[in-house]
């Protein structure tokens, strides 16, 4: 199951009101190094192969997103996304041209009907990797809410030719690669961002990154546990702005003989909110973060 234009997420950029306490914060306690800064933003990334994962904006009063950034599979591919957008109600808000950041390349940026902006990027500059311990190796999926659930889910399919993988009563769950899922739909009254997943290397590792928030005054809002859909493991944290941010380990690999499934598949026993049904279920806090975060312009 594996889109012909996308290659997979590749970063995501917010605004932040305080970039010295944001830098703080994902650089001591999340665990993210500096990958370069261009003015008033700064760019984080982390032990994989990726420029960077995070890029952070200073100027705003309130956090806010700016974009979703994916990678294309050639630069080919770019104009076919541009064409495809506006085809799908959406549009072309910064044309293909060189990117300055610390990853470069080229890309451009579009925009759904509903004003999420998706950057779309190519021949971006990749590493090495480093020593993964403890650190996110990469950024795993992207959850984002839609008032209109069916509508961005067709964008996403007619636009970045994702597959819907699996439905649940709160999540349409998008795949472009091996990755069970890449972007999340959440099937919700609004249409901010429900949150950021960082992969890290293993589950130990995500245990050690919960008790580091923990000891940093970070609780963990819901976790740790393990999904339905993705099957994948989990600790959810609220940023220092209301950001959610989760840790994830053990995605789940998918092929073309994947069968997907829906909500009635994916339905838990009384009281649990996950396989294992040791979870508390997720916070107050949390879900009034998931709400939180919206798009922003600037």
């Amino acid at each position: 199951m594996t889109s012909t234009l996308i290659e997979g997420l590749r970063s995501v950029s917010l605004d932040v009101p305080d970039l010295a306490h944001a830098e703080a914060f994902y650089t001591q306690t999340w665990n993210l190094t500096v990958a370069g800064r261009r003015g008033a933003a700064l760019y984080l990334r982390g032990a994989g192969h990726d420029a960077y994962l995070l890029a952070l904006h200073a100027g705003r009063r309130d956090a806010g997103m700016r974009h979703v950034t994916l990678r294309a599979r050639s630069e080919a591919a770019l104009d076919t996304i541009a064409a495809a957008a506006g085809k799908a109600g959406g549009a072309v808000v910064q044309p293909l041209g060189v990117l300055d950041d610390p990853a470069g390349g080229v890309g451009l940026t579009i925009r759904d009907a509903h004003g999420r902006r998706f950057q779309i990027v190519h021949g971006d500059a990749r590493h090495e990797g480093d020593a993964p311990r403890d650190r996110p190796v990469r950024l795993a999926h992207v959850v984002l809410n839609s008032s209109t659930p069916d509508a961005t889910r067709r964008f996403i399919e007619e636009v970045f030719d994702f597959r819907l993988i699996d439905l649940t009563a709160m999540i349409a769950f998008m795949n472009c690669n091996r990755d069970h899922h890449t972007i999340g739909v959440g099937l919700s009254d609004n249409d901010a961002l429900n949150h950021i997943a960082f992969f890290m290397p293993d589950g130990d590792s995500l245990m050690r990154g919960g008790g580091r928030l923990k000891d940093a005054g970070y609780p963990v809002q819901w976790g740790p546990g393990r999904h339905g859909p993705g099957n994948n493991l989990f600790n959810y944290f609220i940023d220092p702005f209301g950001v959610v941010i989760e840790y994830t380990a053990e995605v789940q690999q998918v092929d073309d003989s994947y069968v997907p499934r829906g909500p009635e598949a994916w339905k838990w026993p009384a009281g649990r909110v996950d396989q294992w049904g040791l979870s508390d279920p997720p916070t107050d806090a949390l879900k009034a973060a998931q709400r939180r975060i919206h798009f922003s312009f600037s």
